[in-house]
Protein backbone atom coordinates (compact mmCIF):
# COMPACT_ATOMS: atom_id res chain seq x y z
CA UNK A 1 0.00 0.00 0.00
CA UNK A 2 1.31 3.44 -0.98
CA UNK A 3 2.19 5.96 1.72
CA UNK A 4 -0.62 8.49 2.12
CA UNK A 5 1.45 10.87 4.28
CA UNK A 6 5.24 11.34 4.11
CA UNK A 7 7.35 13.61 6.31
CA UNK A 8 10.82 13.47 4.74
CA UNK A 9 14.06 14.61 6.44
CA UNK A 10 12.14 17.14 8.55
CA UNK A 11 14.32 19.40 10.70
CA UNK A 12 13.25 22.03 13.23
CA UNK A 13 15.77 24.24 15.07
CA UNK A 14 14.46 26.79 17.56
CA UNK A 15 15.96 30.28 18.01
CA UNK A 16 17.85 29.18 21.13
CA UNK A 17 19.70 26.58 19.06
CA UNK A 18 17.76 23.55 20.34
CA UNK A 19 17.34 20.95 17.58
CA UNK A 20 13.85 19.54 18.18
CA UNK A 21 13.78 17.40 15.02
CA UNK A 22 16.89 16.30 13.14
CA UNK A 23 16.06 14.91 9.67
CA UNK A 24 13.08 12.96 11.02
CA UNK A 25 11.30 10.61 8.64
CA UNK A 26 7.74 9.49 9.22
CA UNK A 27 5.15 8.00 6.91
CA UNK A 28 1.63 6.60 7.25
CA UNK A 29 -0.61 4.64 4.92
CA UNK A 30 -4.26 5.35 4.18
CA UNK A 31 -6.49 3.48 6.61
CA UNK A 32 -3.88 2.61 9.25
CA UNK A 33 -3.40 3.50 12.89
CA UNK A 34 0.24 4.46 13.33
CA UNK A 35 1.74 5.10 16.77
CA UNK A 36 4.52 7.56 17.52
CA UNK A 37 6.43 6.79 20.73
CA UNK A 38 9.36 8.47 22.40
CA UNK A 39 10.60 10.04 25.61
CA UNK A 40 9.58 13.56 26.58
CA UNK A 41 11.56 16.03 24.56
CA UNK A 42 12.18 13.40 21.85
CA UNK A 43 10.47 15.61 19.26
CA UNK A 44 7.03 13.97 18.88
CA UNK A 45 5.01 17.09 19.68
CA UNK A 46 7.14 19.35 17.48
CA UNK A 47 6.77 16.93 14.57
CA UNK A 48 2.98 16.90 14.93
CA UNK A 49 2.86 20.69 15.33
CA UNK A 50 4.57 20.96 11.94
CA UNK A 51 2.09 18.53 10.40
CA UNK A 52 -0.78 20.60 11.81
CA UNK A 53 0.72 23.91 10.69
CA UNK A 54 1.42 25.30 14.17
CA UNK A 55 5.17 25.25 13.45
CA UNK A 56 7.03 25.26 10.12
CA UNK A 57 10.03 23.04 9.35
CA UNK A 58 13.43 24.60 8.65
CA UNK A 59 14.22 21.75 6.27
CA UNK A 60 12.45 18.75 4.76
CA UNK A 61 9.18 18.01 3.02
CA UNK A 62 5.60 17.20 3.96
CA UNK A 63 3.91 15.19 1.21
CA UNK A 64 0.20 14.31 1.27
CA UNK A 65 -1.30 12.08 -1.43
CA UNK A 66 1.86 12.56 -3.49
CA UNK A 67 1.75 16.36 -3.37
CA UNK A 68 4.27 18.44 -1.42
CA UNK A 69 2.48 20.77 0.99
CA UNK A 70 3.46 24.01 2.75
CA UNK A 71 1.33 24.17 5.90
CA UNK A 72 1.65 27.70 7.25
CA UNK A 73 -1.21 27.46 9.75
CA UNK A 74 -3.76 25.04 11.20
CA UNK A 75 -6.20 26.44 8.65
CA UNK A 76 -3.90 25.18 5.88
CA UNK A 77 -3.67 21.80 7.61
CA UNK A 78 -7.45 21.51 7.95
CA UNK A 79 -7.85 22.35 4.24
CA UNK A 80 -5.34 19.56 3.51
CA UNK A 81 -7.54 17.10 5.45
CA UNK A 82 -5.55 17.03 8.71
CA UNK A 83 -7.22 17.20 12.11
CA UNK A 84 -5.65 17.22 15.58
CA UNK A 85 -7.19 16.30 18.92
CA UNK A 86 -5.10 17.86 21.68
CA UNK A 87 -4.64 16.28 25.09
CA UNK A 88 -6.41 19.27 26.67
CA UNK A 89 -9.74 19.68 24.90
CA UNK A 90 -10.32 22.88 22.91
CA UNK A 91 -13.97 23.39 23.83
CA UNK A 92 -16.27 26.15 25.11
CA UNK A 93 -18.14 24.56 28.05
CA UNK A 94 -21.21 26.83 27.88
CA UNK A 95 -21.86 26.10 24.18
CA UNK A 96 -23.65 23.05 22.78
CA UNK A 97 -21.96 20.15 21.03
CA UNK A 98 -23.15 21.43 17.63
CA UNK A 99 -21.89 24.96 18.36
CA UNK A 100 -18.48 23.61 19.36
CA UNK A 101 -18.25 21.23 16.42
CA UNK A 102 -18.95 23.97 13.88
CA UNK A 103 -16.69 26.64 15.39
CA UNK A 104 -14.71 28.13 12.50
CA UNK A 105 -17.10 26.77 9.86
CA UNK A 106 -20.31 28.23 11.30
CA UNK A 107 -23.31 27.78 8.98
CA UNK A 108 -25.34 30.96 8.53
CA UNK A 109 -28.84 31.90 7.53
CA UNK A 110 -28.63 35.44 6.27
CA UNK A 111 -26.37 37.21 8.74
CA UNK A 112 -27.20 34.91 11.67
CA UNK A 113 -25.77 31.62 12.89
CA UNK A 114 -27.94 28.76 11.63
CA UNK A 115 -28.34 26.61 14.73
CA UNK A 116 -30.53 24.01 13.02
CA UNK A 117 -27.96 23.53 10.24
CA UNK A 118 -25.16 23.13 12.81
CA UNK A 119 -27.21 20.46 14.59
CA UNK A 120 -27.89 18.72 11.26
CA UNK A 121 -24.17 18.75 10.29
CA UNK A 122 -23.18 17.34 13.68
CA UNK A 123 -25.88 14.66 13.69
CA UNK A 124 -25.01 13.50 10.14
CA UNK A 125 -21.33 13.15 11.08
CA UNK A 126 -22.16 11.26 14.30
CA UNK A 127 -24.44 8.86 12.44
CA UNK A 128 -21.91 8.32 9.64
CA UNK A 129 -19.11 7.32 12.03
CA UNK A 130 -21.16 5.74 14.82
CA UNK A 131 -20.79 8.36 17.57
CA UNK A 132 -23.70 8.43 20.02
CA UNK A 133 -23.69 12.15 20.92
CA UNK A 134 -26.59 14.56 21.40
CA UNK A 135 -25.74 17.63 19.24
CA UNK A 136 -27.85 19.89 21.47
CA UNK A 137 -26.26 18.89 24.77
CA UNK A 138 -24.03 21.45 26.49
CA UNK A 139 -20.35 20.55 26.76
CA UNK A 140 -20.27 21.31 30.51
CA UNK A 141 -22.86 18.55 31.09
CA UNK A 142 -20.91 15.81 29.29
CA UNK A 143 -18.59 13.13 30.66
CA UNK A 144 -14.90 13.24 29.77
CA UNK A 145 -15.34 10.29 27.42
CA UNK A 146 -18.06 12.06 25.43
CA UNK A 147 -16.00 15.29 25.31
CA UNK A 148 -13.19 13.26 23.74
CA UNK A 149 -15.58 12.05 21.02
CA UNK A 150 -16.77 15.62 20.41
CA UNK A 151 -13.16 16.61 19.64
CA UNK A 152 -12.94 13.83 17.05
CA UNK A 153 -16.28 14.83 15.50
CA UNK A 154 -15.01 18.43 15.27
CA UNK A 155 -12.14 17.20 13.10
CA UNK A 156 -14.32 14.89 10.99
CA UNK A 157 -16.91 17.57 10.22
CA UNK A 158 -14.10 19.66 8.73
CA UNK A 159 -13.23 16.86 6.31
CA UNK A 160 -10.40 15.24 8.26
CA UNK A 161 -8.66 12.33 6.51
CA UNK A 162 -5.55 12.30 8.74
CA UNK A 163 -6.35 12.43 12.47
CA UNK A 164 -3.65 13.18 15.07
CA UNK A 165 -4.52 12.00 18.60
CA UNK A 166 -2.31 13.25 21.45
CA UNK A 167 -2.62 11.04 24.57
CA UNK A 168 -6.35 10.47 23.87
CA UNK A 169 -6.96 8.03 26.74
CA UNK A 170 -5.18 9.97 29.50
CA UNK A 171 -8.38 10.60 31.48
CA UNK A 172 -10.64 7.77 30.28
CA UNK A 173 -11.87 4.70 32.18
CA UNK A 174 -11.21 1.23 30.70
CA UNK A 175 -14.81 1.12 29.46
CA UNK A 176 -14.50 4.55 27.76
CA UNK A 177 -11.14 3.56 26.27
CA UNK A 178 -12.60 0.33 24.90
CA UNK A 179 -15.48 2.25 23.30
CA UNK A 180 -13.08 4.83 21.84
CA UNK A 181 -10.92 2.09 20.32
CA UNK A 182 -13.94 0.53 18.61
CA UNK A 183 -14.76 3.88 17.02
CA UNK A 184 -11.14 4.51 16.01
CA UNK A 185 -11.05 1.13 14.29
CA UNK A 186 -14.28 2.04 12.49
CA UNK A 187 -12.64 5.29 11.34
CA UNK A 188 -9.65 3.30 10.12
CA UNK A 189 -11.96 0.95 8.18
CA UNK A 190 -13.58 3.99 6.54
CA UNK A 191 -10.14 5.02 5.20
CA UNK A 192 -9.07 7.52 7.86
CA UNK A 193 -5.36 7.58 8.74
CA UNK A 194 -4.84 7.90 12.50
CA UNK A 195 -1.61 9.00 14.19
CA UNK A 196 -1.70 7.84 17.81
CA UNK A 197 0.67 9.45 20.34
CA UNK A 198 0.71 7.65 23.68
CA UNK A 199 2.92 6.60 26.57
CA UNK A 200 0.56 3.68 27.29
CA UNK A 201 2.39 0.94 25.44
CA UNK A 202 -0.28 -1.69 26.13
CA UNK A 203 -2.72 0.52 24.20
CA UNK A 204 -0.23 0.99 21.37
CA UNK A 205 0.02 -2.80 21.11
CA UNK A 206 -3.74 -3.29 21.23
CA UNK A 207 -4.79 -0.58 18.77
CA UNK A 208 -2.05 0.23 16.28
CA UNK A 209 -0.78 -1.33 13.06
CA UNK A 210 2.73 0.15 13.14
CA UNK A 211 4.90 2.17 15.52
CA UNK A 212 7.60 4.77 14.84
CA UNK A 213 10.02 5.51 17.70
CA UNK A 214 11.71 8.89 17.95
CA UNK A 215 14.66 9.50 20.29
CA UNK A 216 16.49 12.79 20.84
CA UNK A 217 14.98 14.33 17.72
CA UNK A 218 15.86 11.44 15.38
CA UNK A 219 13.88 8.54 13.94
CA UNK A 220 15.07 5.31 15.56
CA UNK A 221 12.96 2.95 13.47
CA UNK A 222 9.55 1.76 12.29
CA UNK A 223 8.06 -1.63 13.21
CA UNK A 224 4.94 -3.62 12.50
CA UNK A 225 3.22 -3.77 15.86
CA UNK A 226 2.94 -7.56 15.78
CA UNK A 227 6.74 -7.81 15.59
CA UNK A 228 7.55 -5.92 18.84
CA UNK A 229 6.68 -6.26 22.51
CA UNK A 230 6.00 -3.46 25.01
CA UNK A 231 9.45 -4.10 26.46
CA UNK A 232 11.00 -3.75 22.98
CA UNK A 233 9.33 -0.37 22.43
CA UNK A 234 10.44 0.82 25.89
CA UNK A 235 14.01 -0.20 25.16
CA UNK A 236 14.03 1.59 21.79
CA UNK A 237 12.65 4.74 23.45
CA UNK A 238 14.89 4.83 26.51
CA UNK A 239 17.95 2.90 25.39
CA UNK A 240 17.85 0.50 28.35
CA UNK A 241 15.45 -2.18 29.56
CA UNK A 242 12.59 -0.71 31.62
CA UNK A 243 10.78 -2.74 34.30
CA UNK A 244 7.09 -1.96 33.73
CA UNK A 245 6.19 -3.61 37.07
CA UNK A 246 7.29 -1.75 40.22
CA UNK A 247 8.27 -4.22 42.98
CA UNK A 248 6.61 -3.35 46.29
CA UNK A 249 6.58 -5.12 49.63
CA UNK A 250 3.44 -4.99 51.85
CA UNK A 251 2.89 -1.64 53.58
CA UNK A 252 3.54 -1.21 57.29
CA UNK A 253 1.32 1.79 58.13
CA UNK A 254 1.70 3.61 61.43
CA UNK A 255 -0.01 6.71 62.88
CA UNK A 256 -2.31 9.03 60.94
CA UNK A 257 -0.76 11.97 59.11
CA UNK A 258 -3.86 13.23 57.28
CA UNK A 259 -7.40 12.91 58.61
CA UNK A 260 -10.41 14.04 56.55
CA UNK A 261 -13.72 13.89 58.43
CA UNK A 262 -17.25 14.62 57.16
CA UNK A 263 -15.85 17.01 54.55
CA UNK A 264 -18.35 18.97 52.43
CA UNK A 265 -17.37 21.50 49.79
CA UNK A 266 -19.61 23.74 47.64
CA UNK A 267 -18.41 25.56 44.55
CA UNK A 268 -19.03 29.23 43.78
CA UNK A 269 -22.33 28.38 42.11
CA UNK A 270 -23.54 26.71 45.30
CA UNK A 271 -23.27 23.17 43.92
CA UNK A 272 -22.08 20.48 46.32
CA UNK A 273 -18.81 19.06 44.89
CA UNK A 274 -17.55 17.04 47.90
CA UNK A 275 -20.28 15.32 49.90
CA UNK A 276 -19.54 14.15 53.46
CA UNK A 277 -16.19 12.49 52.70
CA UNK A 278 -14.09 10.84 55.42
CA UNK A 279 -10.79 8.95 55.21
CA UNK A 280 -7.23 9.02 56.56
CA UNK A 281 -3.68 8.51 55.29
CA UNK A 282 -1.07 7.00 57.59
CA UNK A 283 2.70 7.02 57.66
CA UNK A 284 4.11 4.23 55.53
CA UNK A 285 1.18 3.79 53.14
CA UNK A 286 -0.01 4.94 49.72
CA UNK A 287 -3.72 5.74 49.54
CA UNK A 288 -5.01 6.12 46.00
CA UNK A 289 -8.01 8.13 44.79
CA UNK A 290 -9.60 7.09 41.50
CA UNK A 291 -12.51 8.71 39.72
CA UNK A 292 -13.69 10.06 36.40
CA UNK A 293 -12.69 13.72 36.09
CA UNK A 294 -15.25 16.06 37.67
CA UNK A 295 -16.42 13.86 40.53
CA UNK A 296 -15.00 15.89 43.40
CA UNK A 297 -11.35 14.83 43.40
CA UNK A 298 -10.17 18.27 42.28
CA UNK A 299 -12.06 20.13 45.02
CA UNK A 300 -10.94 17.58 47.62
CA UNK A 301 -7.26 17.96 46.75
CA UNK A 302 -7.52 21.76 46.55
CA UNK A 303 -8.83 21.79 50.14
CA UNK A 304 -6.15 19.44 51.45
CA UNK A 305 -3.34 21.44 49.81
CA UNK A 306 -4.62 24.84 50.93
CA UNK A 307 -5.74 26.05 47.50
CA UNK A 308 -9.41 26.25 48.53
CA UNK A 309 -11.59 26.49 51.63
CA UNK A 310 -14.30 24.07 52.71
CA UNK A 311 -17.77 24.52 54.15
CA UNK A 312 -18.24 21.71 56.67
CA UNK A 313 -16.18 18.99 58.33
CA UNK A 314 -12.49 19.02 59.13
CA UNK A 315 -9.09 18.29 57.55
CA UNK A 316 -6.08 17.86 59.83
CA UNK A 317 -2.40 17.46 58.94
CA UNK A 318 -0.21 16.14 61.75
CA UNK A 319 -3.03 17.11 64.12
CA UNK A 320 -3.29 20.70 62.83
CA UNK A 321 -6.44 21.98 61.11
CA UNK A 322 -5.43 22.94 57.54
CA UNK A 323 -8.06 25.69 57.35
CA UNK A 324 -5.93 27.70 59.79
CA UNK A 325 -2.71 27.31 57.76
CA UNK A 326 -1.49 29.18 54.68
CA UNK A 327 0.51 27.48 51.91
CA UNK A 328 3.88 28.32 53.51
CA UNK A 329 2.74 26.94 56.87
CA UNK A 330 1.40 23.79 55.23
CA UNK A 331 4.78 23.19 53.58
CA UNK A 332 6.58 23.79 56.88
CA UNK A 333 4.24 21.21 58.43
CA UNK A 334 5.46 18.70 55.85
CA UNK A 335 2.97 18.80 52.98
CA UNK A 336 4.41 18.61 49.47
CA UNK A 337 2.20 18.73 46.40
CA UNK A 338 2.59 17.71 42.77
CA UNK A 339 -0.35 19.62 41.24
CA UNK A 340 -2.40 18.35 38.31
CA UNK A 341 -1.84 21.61 36.41
CA UNK A 342 1.94 21.89 36.26
CA UNK A 343 1.86 25.22 34.42
CA UNK A 344 -0.67 27.03 36.62
CA UNK A 345 0.46 25.78 40.05
CA UNK A 346 3.60 23.71 39.50
CA UNK A 347 6.22 26.05 38.09
CA UNK A 348 7.19 29.59 37.13
CA UNK A 349 7.77 29.24 33.39
CA UNK A 350 9.74 32.51 33.18
CA UNK A 351 12.25 31.27 35.77
CA UNK A 352 15.13 28.82 35.32
CA UNK A 353 14.99 25.12 36.06
CA UNK A 354 17.42 25.72 38.93
CA UNK A 355 15.29 28.46 40.49
CA UNK A 356 12.14 26.35 40.17
CA UNK A 357 13.80 23.36 41.83
CA UNK A 358 14.93 25.32 44.90
CA UNK A 359 12.03 27.79 45.13
CA UNK A 360 10.79 26.20 48.37
CA UNK A 361 14.29 25.53 49.76
CA UNK A 362 16.05 28.87 49.25
CA UNK A 363 15.85 29.70 52.97
CA UNK A 364 17.51 26.40 53.94
CA UNK A 365 20.85 26.92 55.73
CA UNK A 366 22.79 24.89 53.14
CA UNK A 367 21.74 27.45 50.50
CA UNK A 368 21.29 30.64 52.50
CA UNK A 369 24.13 32.20 54.49
CA UNK A 370 22.28 35.29 55.65
CA UNK A 371 23.31 38.00 53.21
CA UNK A 372 24.69 35.52 50.68
CA UNK A 373 23.22 32.69 48.61
CA UNK A 374 25.39 29.60 48.22
CA UNK A 375 25.14 29.34 44.43
CA UNK A 376 27.66 26.50 44.15
CA UNK A 377 25.61 24.31 46.51
CA UNK A 378 22.40 25.13 44.64
CA UNK A 379 24.03 24.33 41.29
CA UNK A 380 25.50 21.05 42.56
CA UNK A 381 22.14 19.84 43.89
CA UNK A 382 20.07 20.94 40.92
CA UNK A 383 22.53 19.37 38.48
CA UNK A 384 22.20 16.13 40.43
CA UNK A 385 18.37 16.27 40.36
CA UNK A 386 18.33 17.09 36.65
CA UNK A 387 20.30 13.91 36.03
CA UNK A 388 18.33 11.77 38.48
CA UNK A 389 14.93 12.83 37.17
CA UNK A 390 16.00 12.67 33.51
CA UNK A 391 15.17 16.30 32.71
CA UNK A 392 16.11 16.85 29.07
CA UNK A 393 17.62 20.36 28.95
CA UNK A 394 20.79 22.30 28.15
CA UNK A 395 21.54 23.08 31.82
CA UNK A 396 19.91 24.32 35.00
CA UNK A 397 19.87 27.92 33.76
CA UNK A 398 17.44 27.10 30.94
CA UNK A 399 13.96 28.62 31.41
CA UNK A 400 11.22 26.18 32.40
CA UNK A 401 9.03 27.68 29.68
CA UNK A 402 11.43 26.31 27.04
CA UNK A 403 10.90 22.69 28.14
CA UNK A 404 8.40 20.17 26.84
CA UNK A 405 5.41 19.52 29.09
CA UNK A 406 6.81 16.22 30.29
CA UNK A 407 10.14 17.78 31.24
CA UNK A 408 8.36 20.56 33.16
CA UNK A 409 6.59 17.77 35.05
CA UNK A 410 9.96 16.22 35.92
CA UNK A 411 11.17 19.57 37.33
CA UNK A 412 8.06 19.81 39.53
CA UNK A 413 8.38 16.21 40.72
CA UNK A 414 12.08 16.67 41.47
CA UNK A 415 11.43 19.77 43.60
CA UNK A 416 8.60 18.18 45.59
CA UNK A 417 10.24 14.79 46.13
CA UNK A 418 13.46 16.42 47.40
CA UNK A 419 11.66 18.66 49.91
CA UNK A 420 10.92 17.97 53.59
CA UNK A 421 7.73 15.93 53.71
CA UNK A 422 5.36 14.08 56.01
CA UNK A 423 2.51 13.95 53.47
CA UNK A 424 3.06 13.73 49.71
CA UNK A 425 -0.02 14.70 47.66
CA UNK A 426 0.87 13.28 44.27
CA UNK A 427 -1.68 14.40 41.66
CA UNK A 428 -1.13 12.84 38.20
CA UNK A 429 2.63 12.56 38.92
CA UNK A 430 3.55 10.76 35.69
CA UNK A 431 1.04 12.35 33.28
CA UNK A 432 2.78 13.13 30.01
CA UNK A 433 6.19 11.70 30.95
CA UNK A 434 7.93 8.81 29.27
CA UNK A 435 8.15 5.24 30.55
CA UNK A 436 11.72 5.53 31.84
CA UNK A 437 11.04 8.67 33.89
CA UNK A 438 7.67 7.31 35.03
CA UNK A 439 9.39 4.16 36.34
CA UNK A 440 11.82 6.31 38.34
CA UNK A 441 9.02 8.49 39.82
CA UNK A 442 6.99 5.42 40.83
CA UNK A 443 10.02 3.79 42.44
CA UNK A 444 10.69 7.00 44.40
CA UNK A 445 7.10 6.99 45.73
CA UNK A 446 7.49 3.43 46.96
CA UNK A 447 10.85 4.32 48.55
CA UNK A 448 9.27 7.32 50.29
CA UNK A 449 6.45 5.14 51.57
CA UNK A 450 8.96 2.62 52.91
CA UNK A 451 10.81 5.50 54.62
CA UNK A 452 7.63 6.29 56.57
CA UNK A 453 6.05 9.02 54.43
CA UNK A 454 2.29 9.22 53.95
CA UNK A 455 1.33 9.39 50.27
CA UNK A 456 -2.00 10.39 48.75
CA UNK A 457 -1.97 9.43 45.04
CA UNK A 458 -4.44 10.70 42.44
CA UNK A 459 -3.99 9.24 38.98
CA UNK A 460 -6.04 8.71 35.82
CA UNK A 461 -3.61 5.90 34.89
CA UNK A 462 -5.46 2.93 36.36
CA UNK A 463 -2.52 0.56 35.97
CA UNK A 464 -0.39 3.03 37.95
CA UNK A 465 -2.87 3.66 40.74
CA UNK A 466 -3.65 -0.04 41.15
CA UNK A 467 0.01 -1.10 41.21
CA UNK A 468 1.15 1.63 43.63
CA UNK A 469 -1.79 2.01 46.02
CA UNK A 470 -1.99 0.01 49.24
CA UNK A 471 -5.65 1.01 49.59
CA UNK A 472 -7.92 2.72 47.10
CA UNK A 473 -10.80 5.21 47.33
CA UNK A 474 -13.19 5.57 44.38
CA UNK A 475 -15.11 8.85 44.06
CA UNK A 476 -18.33 9.39 42.14
CA UNK A 477 -20.73 12.32 42.41
CA UNK A 478 -18.63 13.92 45.15
CA UNK A 479 -18.96 10.90 47.44
CA UNK A 480 -16.79 7.91 48.23
CA UNK A 481 -18.46 5.30 46.04
CA UNK A 482 -16.18 2.43 47.07
CA UNK A 483 -13.15 1.75 49.24
CA UNK A 484 -10.75 -1.15 48.78
CA UNK A 485 -8.33 -1.82 51.64
CA UNK A 486 -6.69 -4.51 49.48
CA UNK A 487 -6.19 -3.37 45.89
CA UNK A 488 -4.91 -6.78 44.79
CA UNK A 489 -8.50 -8.08 44.87
CA UNK A 490 -9.63 -5.48 42.30
CA UNK A 491 -9.57 -5.61 38.47
CA UNK A 492 -9.27 -2.59 36.18
CA UNK A 493 -12.66 -3.41 34.66
CA UNK A 494 -14.40 -3.48 38.04
CA UNK A 495 -12.66 -0.26 39.06
CA UNK A 496 -13.99 1.36 35.87
CA UNK A 497 -17.55 0.33 36.78
CA UNK A 498 -17.22 1.91 40.24
CA UNK A 499 -15.73 5.08 38.70
CA UNK A 500 -18.68 5.35 36.30
CA UNK A 501 -21.20 4.74 39.11
CA UNK A 502 -22.47 1.53 37.52
CA UNK A 503 -21.42 -0.29 40.69
CA UNK A 504 -21.37 1.13 44.22
CA UNK A 505 -20.82 0.03 47.80
CA UNK A 506 -23.31 0.77 50.57
CA UNK A 507 -22.38 3.27 53.29
CA UNK A 508 -22.10 0.34 55.71
CA UNK A 509 -19.66 -1.51 53.42
CA UNK A 510 -17.53 1.60 52.94
CA UNK A 511 -17.51 2.36 56.67
CA UNK A 512 -16.51 -1.19 57.56
CA UNK A 513 -13.72 -1.19 54.94
CA UNK A 514 -12.37 2.19 56.12
CA UNK A 515 -12.10 0.88 59.66
CA UNK A 516 -10.38 -2.40 58.78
Amino acid sequence: MEDYLVMQDVTKIYNNGIIANDKVNFSAKKGEIHAICGENGAGKTTLMKMLFGIEQPDEGKIIIKGEEMRLNSPTDAIKAGIGMVHQHFMQVPTLTVAENVTLGIEPTKGLKFDHNKAVEMTRECCEKYGFDINPEAHIQDLSVGVKQKVEIVKALVKGCEILILDEPTAVLTPQETKELFIQLKNLKDSGCTIIFISHKLNEVKELCDRVTVIKKGKTIGVWNIKDVTEADISRYMVGVDVDLNIPKKPAEPKENVLVVKDLTVYNEAGKKKVDDVSFSVRKGEIVGIAGVEGNGQRELIDVITGLAKYNYGSVTLMGKEVKDLNIHELRKAGLVHIPEDRNLYGCARSMSIKDNMVADKIANPEYNKGLFINESAIKADTDKWIEEYRVLCDNGEQLCGMLSGGNVQKVVVAREFTSYSELVVSDQPTRGIDVGAAEFVRQRMVEMRDAGKAILLISADLAEIMSLSDSLIVMHGGKINAYFPNVKELTEEDLGFYMLGVKHMSDEEIGAALHE
